[in-house]
């Protein structure tokens, strides 16, 4: 929690209580279901609340912003997301679950009401969106594919509408049919070992009908 008041020092109180509760919350849900290994409860503020915030260093998102979050798994990267942008829409989607009933009760816990969680599949989704997170559920090619039709066509923050995309290690043989990817490395921003090799990947994607 002592990272998220450093990298985050302007947070509200309403802000910094919802990031405590994350703690309680995911230990408790953990003991009924396995939505984060055991190795990594114990590092839930740096391995997967710190890690989703990095993307709020890369780009914060506007009032208004509409983002999904594609195989959100126990809500990461949109729960801690939604925490810290109140005034942007996030909609969390995951293919199981189990999952998904986690993420509810965390979202109804938190009072998160900018939060909508379901269980579908991306390609089914319905709308556009600014843009489209996640945290490495599958190669990029593929990711793509399930999304590249839910962009919004007006652009409002400084970077373009797209994917950002939480992942680790070299990228360089996934991404090389996207020359328009950048990378941004995660330990520009937290000094933690586990974000050596972590980066946010930002591939804009073009409006199609």
């Amino acid at each position: 929690m002592e990272a998220i008041l450093k990298h985050f020092p302007n947070l509200t109180e309403v802000q910094k209580e919802q990031f405590r509760q994350l703690d309680v919350l995911y230990h408790d849900w953990n003991e009924k279901i396995n939505v984060i290994s055991r190795k990594d409860i114990d590092s839930l503020y740096t391995k997967h609340v710190l890690h989703s915030l990095g993307i709020a260093k890369i780009q914060p998102f506007a009032p208004g912003t509409f983002v999904l979050d594609v195989g959100t798994g126990g809500g990461f990267p949109g729960i801690p997301l939604a925490i810290l942008f109140p005034e942007t829409r996030f909609y969390l989607i995951d293919v199981i679950a189990k999952k998904i009933k986690v993420v509810q009760a965390v979202v109804d816990a938190l009072g998160l009401e900018n939060v909508k969680a379901e269980q579908i599949r991306a390609e089914n989704v319905k709308g556009d969106f600014d843009f489209i997170v996640s945290r490495a559920v599958t190669n990029m090619p593929d990711f793509v594919s399930w999304v590249k039709t839910k962009i919004k066509k007006q652009h409002k923050h400084e970077l373009k509408n797209g994917i950002l995309y939480l992942k680790g290690g070299d990228l360089t043989e996934e991404l090389k049919d996207f020359p328009k990817a950048t990378l941004y490395d995660l330990a520009d921003y937290f000094e933690d070992e586990f974000f050596e090799t972590k980066k946010v990947v930002h591939l804009p994607l073009k409006f199609t009908i």
